[in-house]
């Protein structure tokens, strides 16, 4: 519900705050006192357009804050989640709209600034009004049979219809792609096969690339290699001129002088360790001018190998993963070619099954929504009765459709003639707003146990009505306020003194200036006996004051 409602400037209102309790709430005044002000606060709480005219002449800027309490702020805070908004602060909610006349509008949820469109979104969650120039959720047929959907309680069946339907249209979507898919030609089909065949034949993996890499790179290099290592060998050889052979004459000396002097002998014993380490470096090295001599075939396999592995890498992307997931590609396109034919025939019986099962499906919620469009139709008509409608007919009409739908296999429109001789007509074609407010009256009253939103706002609800069936409108307000916060702008006593709460709305005027102001009346009942004194024609008047309180009266 609407705990607390704070207004700054908004048309001819400087300032109020406001706090409301549950249940029926009415709102009266003198005709021009500026009763829509309150109702143009809830409207800009709610996503309304603005524009900078609202602002109260003076002034900057224009304010408008509302504290909600929810009755499930899981619900809500799970609608918060789905817009990146912050969850209710001890199940509250909070908003807040500022209109400036030099500066950009700025809308807050939760105190995070956010979007218009937010707001908008968020409040077909918590608020919905009945009256001229009002969003009228109702005029919507796919909302008409959201809500008859509630009343027949076909959550779960739906649940399960919806399921299958998205599979369905999956398969669908599926199946036209497959049609839609270019057929490969002969030519086609063998050059994929062909380049499959290439990254085939390649052998690739991250091991055999690295090892044809560094045998290409030694490859490359046999020659200086070659040359080098026989270098190498020869200076460290036995000849004449090699390392090894004048490590041996040196090595017949340091014999000599160990014979000398035998400390010299680890002197000696090292060097002809050095003579025997030569020679085994000279023979290895010996051995690398071998191996580096690699025969012509083996080079030629080398080289054709990493041809096409730079031709690949060419092609297809730089690594071997790259290339291996593009062969996995041509391959699937290939099996789909292949199996387009056969697929189709699949998913075409897979869908024919599944179309059979919705339809089944679908034909029982039709069946559900027929026996509750009878069942509300018939509540419906007979409150109207009760709400001044003497020959006014109200009917619920499905009208099976030719396709499936997410919705099933109908369609239903709310239909409504307010007088004897005129044809029934949908909802959104009736002319007048005090009649239309009254049949929203009337499904709102029958739907107060289904329709999940928490604050309903009527206004001109008691238009062209009075006596007993202005009564009867207190009344049903009253008993919808059970299950809703409800929120009525009215002229009528009967139906101001059935509200569990009231306020006023007043101007003032000066010689040059005008301020309208908003006070509670029912924590005063004195005050509000005159009020409702007022409102049936004179609040001094002694026999209009026992009439009020007479209206009071539990």
């Amino acid at each position: 519900m609407l705990e607390f409602l704070r207004i700054r400037n908004l048309a001819l209102m400087d300032a109020v705050d406001l706090e409301f309790g549950e249940g029926f709430i009415a709102v009266t005044g003198e005709t021009g006192a500026g009763k829509s002000v309150l109702l143009g606060a809830l409207a800009l709480l709610s996503g309304s357009r603005a524009d900078k005219t609202i602002i109260r002449q003076g002034e900057e800027t224009c304010e408008v804050e509302a504290v909600i309490v929810c009755p499930d702020p899981a619900s809500m805070d799970a609608v918060l989640a789905s817009m990146d908004l912050p969850p209710c602060d001890d199940g509250s909610l909070v908003l807040r709209r500022t209109v400036s006349r030099s500066k950009a509008a700025r809308v807050h949820i939760n105190g995070t600034l956010t979007t218009l469109a937010r707001l908008q979104e968020l409040g077909m969650h918590w608020i919905d009004f009945h009256g001229p120039g009002e969003p009228q959720k109702l005029f919507s047929e796919r909302w008409q049979l959201r809500l008859l959907d509630r009343f027949a309680r076909n959550s779960a069946a739906l649940d399960a219809y919806r399921q299958g339907f998205r599979k369905w249209r999956a398969l669908g979507r599926e199946m036209e792609e497959l049609r839609d898919a270019e057929q490969l030609g002969e030519d086609e089909r063998a050059f994929l096969e062909s380049q499959i065949a290439a990254i085939d034949d390649a052998g690739l993996s991250d091991e055999s690339v690295a090892e044809l890499e560094r045998d290409h790179a030694r490859l490359a290099g046999a020659q200086e290699l070659s040359d080098a290592a026989a270098s190498v060998a020869a200076t460290l050889g036995d000849d004449d001129d090699g390392v090894s052979a004048r490590l041996g004459a040196a090595l017949l000396a340091a014999r000599r002088v160990a014979g000398i002097d035998s400390t010299l002998q680890t002197l000696a014993d090292r060097l002809e360790s050095l003579i025997i380490e030569s020679a085994d470096l000279a023979a290895e090295f010996s051995d690398a001018v071998d191996a580096a001599d690699i025969d012509e075939s083996t080079a030629a396999s080398i080289e054709e190998r990493m041809a096409r592995w730079l031709e690949l890498k060419r092609k297809y992307g730089g690594d071997v993963s790259r290339i291996l997931a593009k062969r996995d590609e041509l391959a699937a396109r290939l099996d789909r070619q292949g199996d387009i034919e056969g697929t189709l025939i699949r998913l075409e019986k897979e869908a024919a099954r599944l179309e059979a099962d919705l339809a089944a499906k679908a034909e029982d919620i039709r069946r559900r929504r027929a026996a509750a469009a009878r069942e509300l139709s018939k509540a419906c008509a007979e409150l109207l009765v009760r709400l001044g409608f003497r020959k006014a007919r109200f009917a619920i009409e499905i009208e099976r459709e030719d396709s499936l739908r997410e919705y099933g296999n109908c369609s239903v429109s709310f239909r409504f003639a307010p007088n004897a001789g005129q044809d029934l007509l949908p909802l959104n074609k009736i002319a007048s707003s005090g009649e239309l407010a009254r049949v929203m009256l009337a499904l709102k009253a029958v739907l107060a146990k289904v329709d999940a939103t928490p604050v309903l706002v009527f206004d001109e609800v008691d238009a062209n009505v009075g006596g007993e069936i202005a009564r009867e409108v207190g009344a049903e307000l009253a008993k919808l306020g059970t299950a809703h916060q409800v929120f009525c702008v009215t002229h009528l006593p009967q139906v101001a003194a059935a509200a569990a709460s009231h306020f006023v709305v007043r101007k003032a005027q000066t010689d040059d200036s005008t301020a309208v102001a908003i006070h509670a009346l029912h924590p005063t009942p004195q005050k509000r006996l005159e009020e409702v004194a007022r409102m049936l024609g004179d609040r001094a008047s002694k026999i209009a004051r026992q009439h009020a309180k007479a209206l009071l009266s539990p």
